[in-house]
């Protein structure tokens, strides 16, 4: 099981996993140790802080488009 970082909500774990790991399953070099599956590395780079987000894009795009 891998716990998620502190400060970092399950929905917010979830979400960056599962976009890391449609990552990886197109083929981008895992940053940890490979795990069986691609879920499983995923929610581990997320859960060592080798993943972040990215907290700028959220607020350029909800900002109106002049």
């Amino acid at each position: 099981m891998v716990r998620r970082p502190n400060g970092m909500n399950a929905f917010e774990f979830s979400v960056l996993s599962a976009l890391r790991a449609v990552q990886l399953a197109r083929g981008c070099t895992p940053r940890v140790t490979a795990a069986p599956n691609v879920g499983a590395t995923a929610q581990r780079e997320v859960a060592e802080g080798k993943v972040l987000r990215f907290e700028h894009l959220t607020e350029s795009l909800s900002e109106p488009r002049k």
